[in-house]
């Protein structure tokens, strides 16, 4: 996962400790290098888990965009009937794994989109925002722009399965249901007696 990190570095000789103080240098790095490229006030990632709304509008940003992405891939890693608890970097939590995977895509998607969205806000381009719904909606266009789910995907597969195993389709939009007899029966229809009569 480190690798997936740090392309064309050797990490191989790194304690996990290590590793870890690496990954924080380069998360800092990005989030200066953010609020200088738009321009908004950035002293350090601060906010409070259990009070949203303790932190100053950039943590907050982060903290609505990082949730984001815990979400979508959360939803990737049980549609494709992995463990969320599986963590390799982040382990001894029950969404380990969803910590690991959203952090190969934080800083790419949810920095930018929250950065973004406080320069305009400061700029008096966001009026009455309710800050949490605009990133909210930001971060769906993002997913979709970037295709993340099927990256999300594909990054599971090269770190789960053999080089062999990952050309695998997942048949994820072909969804069938069991009729009383226990066979397949089409899904997306009404089968309730007098559905469809007027």
């Amino acid at each position: 996962m480190y690798d997936m990190r740090f392309p064309g570095e050797d990490t191989s000789g790194l304690t996990m400790q290590q590793l870890r103080g690496k990954e924080g240098a380069r998360v800092r790095k990005i989030y200066a290098e953010s609020a200088r490229e738009f321009g908004v006030e950035w002293k350090k990632r601060d906010y409070d888990p259990n009070d949203f709304g303790n932190s100053d509008p950039i943590n907050q940003a982060l903290t609505a965009a990082n949730t984001c992405v815990y979400g979508v891939s959360h939803s990737v890693i049980v549609a494709l009937g992995c463990s969320p608890g599986l963590g390799f970097v982040h382990n001894g939590h029950d969404r380990g794994f969803v910590f690991d995977i959203a952090d190969l895509y934080k800083t790419e998607l949810a920095t930018s989109v929250a950065f973004e969205l406080i320069a305009q806000y400061d700029q008096g381009e966001e009026t009455n925002l309710d800050l949490s719904a605009v990133v909210r909606r930001r971060m769906r266009d993002k997913f979709k722009q970037e295709k993340i789910v099927a990256r999300i995907t594909q990054d599971i597969k090269y770190l789960l399965l053999e080089p062999d195993e990952q050309e695998i389709e997942f048949l994820a939009d072909v969804v069938s249901l069991w009729d009383e007899k226990g066979e397949d029966a089409v899904s997306g229809h009404n089968y309730a007696e007098g559905a469809g009569e007027m």
